[in-house]
């Protein structure tokens, strides 16, 4: 058996309870940061579960690296998941998986690819913008000077800030999270170029079609 057929049989078998671990992690670190009045034990479950998503995406890495035979070029050549297993904010992103493989599995995608690419960035603008929301709120509320005050502030900053708007009426304060700030605005200057160069893209067919399909001499 080929080092590919068996990656590809691992990745087919853990692309589902991947997805679920960056969900269910999503939803304990939103508690975590959420509920400041959080029971003791119940905090200590949240924590447990966000670690054992990583220890999942730890092993996951490994094992895909073990069975490539790549060697380090897997880091250079699968750097996406590098990411996700280094920043906790795009785990999340895991869950945009669920779609792709369930299109796989039947075959052929039911969307064409403009469709497909404006869903995939549908779908991480909105978990970016929550994880970045609840990451900014953690280490932005308490701090001196703080403008972002509140989680309604959070989302409202995120959502300008991966929109490419940036009103400045309310900004990060701390180091952190004018890091976490500049890891969103690439990630929104890249889905909002992937989206427009699709839009594009599918206009630009639809005229070609509708002049292919003008009769002579009009």
């Amino acid at each position: 058996m080929t080092h590919d057929s068996r990656q590809a049989r691992w990745e087919n078998r853990t692309e589902a309870p991947l997805a679920v671990a960056s969900l269910l992690y999503l939803i304990s670190y939103a508690v975590l940061v959420l509920a400041s009045g959080l029971p003791g034990a119940w905090r200590g479950v949240c924590l447990s579960v966000i670690f054992a998503a990583w220890a999942a995406f730890a092993v996951d890495y490994a094992v895909r690296w073990r069975l490539s035979g790549q060697g380090p070029r897997f880091v250079r050549s699968h750097w996406l998941d590098t990411l996700v297993l280094v920043l906790p904010l795009l785990r999340p992103l895991r869950i945009v998986h669920i779609y792709e493989a369930v299109q796989r599995r039947q075959g052929r995608p039911r969307l064409p690819l403009h469709a497909r690419v404006v869903t995939y960035a549908g779908l991480s603008v909105l978990l970016l913008g929550f994880a970045g929301a609840l990451a900014v709120y953690q280490h932005e509320h308490a701090a001196p000077g703080a403008t972002i005050l509140t989680f309604g502030d959070s989302v409202w900053w995120t959502s300008a800030t991966l929109a490419t708007v940036g009103y400045g009426d309310v900004a990060p304060v701390t180091p952190l999270g004018r890091v976490i700030a500049v890891g969103l605005m690439l990630c929104g200057l890249a889905l909002l170029g992937a989206v427009t160069g699709s839009f594009s893209s599918w206009m630009l067919q639809v005229f070609t079609r509708e002049d292919d399909e003008r009769p002579p001499g009009r």
